[in-house]
């Protein structure tokens, strides 16, 4: 069987205290994604269970894994993920920065289907995965699926000055002294 793909989008937060926590939901039960496919409770306990490592990856690159997830759990909402990028990475520090900027605020899984039916209006409902990776992307397939950006005091205090330390870069470029 070949693994497939599940774009999530949860309203969850990014907590970018240190730049690198992340924290969100991967995927949600009983939402029905673009893909007419319905992920149902209870799914993932199977693949949890055996305590496998589940990759952090950028766009579902296995060239590319970005960070690690500490913390993959089923609870009532659906699959939520806790972990930390890594900095030492060029794309952990790019996808710091892009999610940090609001660029990038998708979840995607990277799964392999072990059950599933299909109802009368011909949605398949997914029972039983075996769970491979959950990736930072840029167009989630489940619009719920949503992570956010939140900076800290010296962060912002950080930024701002680089910001205008840019500004008066681009004035001075602008408009040359004579």
């Amino acid at each position: 069987m070949k693994l497939e793909h599940k774009f999530c989008t949860s309203g969850g937060e990014i907590a970018v205290t240190d730049g690198t926590t992340i924290s969100g939901y991967a995927s949600l039960f009983g939402a029905i994604d673009q893909g007419g496919d319905i992920v149902e409770r209870g799914a993932y306990a199977g693949s949890l269970a055996k305590g496998h490592g589940v990759k952090m990856l950028w766009q579902h690159d296995p060239a590319q894994p970005i960070g690690v997830w500490d913390e993959v759990r089923e609870d009532a909402k659906g699959l939520w993920v806790k972990g930390r990028l890594l900095t030492d990475v060029a794309k952990g520090r790019e996808a710091a920065s892009l999610i940090a900027a609001g660029a990038i605020d998708g979840l995607s899984i990277g799964y392999r289907t072990l059950r599933a039916t299909k109802d009368q209006s011909g949605q398949r409902h997914l029972t039983e995965l075996e769970l491979w990776e959950v990736s930072l992307v840029t167009f989630p397939m489940l619009s719920e699926a949503r992570v956010g950006a939140k900076a800290d005091e010296t962060e912002v205090s950080s930024m701002a000055l680089l910001t205008e330390a840019f500004a008066a870069a681009r004035a001075s470029l602008n408009h040359p002294q004579e």
